[in-house]
Parts: structure tokens; sequence; C-alpha cells
């Protein structure tokens, strides 16, 4: 990333969203960009898998796990799939396991925190739907900035 997200706010102001700062860093990359996927599960990361599983061209997959602190969405196996897929980074918005060999690993990934408990394995969900959480609405296709200091979503990718 060129430019922190501090930068990127006081060049472009209010035409980002700018996340609630409720995320805490867990993966090897504290900086990381993208244009978005997203999942919208519940407790349930089989989708997750399912989008990590594919190419992701230095994408961002963005996790709406409706906030529920109740089971990890993401481990340090699908952090694995993730790094070797070429994904960029995630945004969960639940919880991780994992958190030691995450840390390691070549990917950003923020969370609200940590659970040992794994997930159901349902397939349920739904992919590429605009979701709302830490008070901003994230899309398909927009384009995530992230570093130390939280995350900024744009429409596309700036210059």
């Amino acid at each position: 990333m060129n430019q922190a997200t501090a930068d990127l706010y006081d060049l472009h102001g209010e035409s980002l969203r700018v996340a609630a700062p409720i995320f805490q860093d867990y993966g090897g990359n504290s900086v990381f960009e993208g244009p978005v996927a997203i999942v919208k599960v519940f407790e349930d990361n089989s989708l997750v898998r399912a989008n990590l599983e594919q190419e992701g061209a230095g994408r961002v997959l963005v996790v709406d796990g409706g906030g529920s602190l109740r089971c990890a969405l993401v481990g340090d196996v699908l952090g694995d799939l993730g790094v070797k897929n070429g994904w960029r980074g995630i945004v969960v918005y639940g919880c991780i396991r994992d958190a030691a060999p995450l840390h390691q690993m070549a990917i950003g990934l923020k969370a609200l925190g940590t659970n040992p408990r794994k997930s159901v394995k349902k397939g349920e969900g739904e992919r590429d739907v605009p979701v709302r959480f830490a008070e901003i609405t994230i899309k398909p296709g927009d384009y995530l900035y992230a570093d130390l200091d939280g995350i900024v979503v744009a429409e596309h990718k700036l210059a």
C-alpha cells in the first residue's frame, strides 16, 4: 500500500467509508489492500473456505459473521489457503482461532477477537451481497485499505 489510511483520508475525506475501530490485527501483514469479495455467514465457515480455495488475485475477503463471538470463522488452515491462493487479506466481523500461526502468515487479517471453538459446516450463507457492520456498508467490488490505524473503503481503487 502506497499511502497510510490516515493519508488516504486526508486526501479523500468523506468520500471514504471509515470502519469503526473494533478490529484487531492477527495476520502477518498489518498493511493490506485490494478489491473486495464478500461472504455473509453465521457461525458456519463453509463459504469462507469455498472462497479462499479459489484464486484470490490480490483481493480482500470480507466475512460478515454477524459479529458472533461464539466460534471462529478463520483459523490457520484457512489462512494458509488464503496465502497459497493469492488473497491479500481477510476482514472477519467475528472471531478467528490459531492466532499465533496466523500472525506468522503473509496475509492481512483483522477480526473482532479469538475463540478456540470451530464453526459448524452446513454450507449456509450468502456470497457477493452488500454487508453492513462497523458503522459502514461494504459492497462487492469496493476497494478496501487496511493498516494499523484501521480500515477505509472506497468505491474503487484510489490513484
